[in-house]
């Protein structure tokens, strides 16, 4: 039986991706998730299954950095990401990041099913609309992508509430964990991007930002931190 993870924060979308890989896999076992921290306890919980489709907007996603995070941990996961963008760049970035698919979400359920049956089948897929599969990344994108891939989960919340803008009380809060735990984790997450400072880690994470402009106004990682 194929094990099949569906990441979408829309109910309605997530409904109709269901009803898709019913449809392309009808013996599928389907589990759900509707937020980052929720799509990575159900990975953890299934690391042996068969496919992700992975939403590029829940809560507390920040650009493709949830698809590394968890393509560095389960590089044996094929990842479709399912996304509103439909222009092209962001498509071929997706793949140059570890994705074996992407799926706009204005395309018809037919082709959701075709997508899901091709990924399975161990090939790449993209729209027709989508031409060349290669992308040439920002400098500096995807050295920024191999360092939060070797984050660890929890290291990997608190970089998404830091991009977020939110003080170290308040991530303290939301993981129900004290205020030095999370500098202990601040620690860890500045030393594995190399970097000295939060504003500097937010910085780096807009490299990978789906939005173009942010990536362009995006520092250069050794701007950031010369010499790493």
């Amino acid at each position: 039986m194929r094990e099949v993870l569906i990441a979408d924060d829309h109910p309605l979308f997530r409904d109709a991706l269901r009803r898709a890989v019913l449809r392309a896999v009808p013996d599928a076992s389907l589990h759900e998730a509707d937020s980052v921290a929720s799509v990575q306890g159900l990975v953890d919980a299934h690391p042996d299954a068969d496919l992700l489709l992975l939403d590029l907007h829940m809560p507390g996603a920040r650009g493709f950095s949830t698809l590394v995070h968890i393509r560095g941990h389960y590089p044996g996961l094929p990842i479709i990401v399912v996304s509103a963008h439909e222009e092209s760049l962001v498509m071929r970035r997706a793949i140059a990041h570890g994705a074996s698919g992407y799926i706009p979400k204005s395309v018809s359920i037919d082709t959701i099913v075709g997508a899901v049956q091709s990924v399975l089948d161990g090939d790449v897929w993209l729209p027709d609309t989508c031409g060349s599969v290669e992308a040439d990344l920002p400098p500096g994108e995807l050295r920024i992508a191999a360092r939060i891939a070797e984050l660890t989960p929890q290291q990997f919340r608190v970089l998404s509430m830091i991009a977020e803008g939110l003080l170290n009380k308040q991530i303290a809060y939301e993981l129900n964990v004290s205020e030095a735990t999370v500098k202990a984790h601040m620690t860890a997450i500045m030393r594995k991007l190399g970097v000295s400072n939060r504003t500097q880690v937010a910085l780096l994470a807009n490299h990978l930002a789906v939005d173009q402009d942010a990536v362009r106004d995006a520092p250069a990682i050794d701007e950031v931190h010369p010499g790493r």
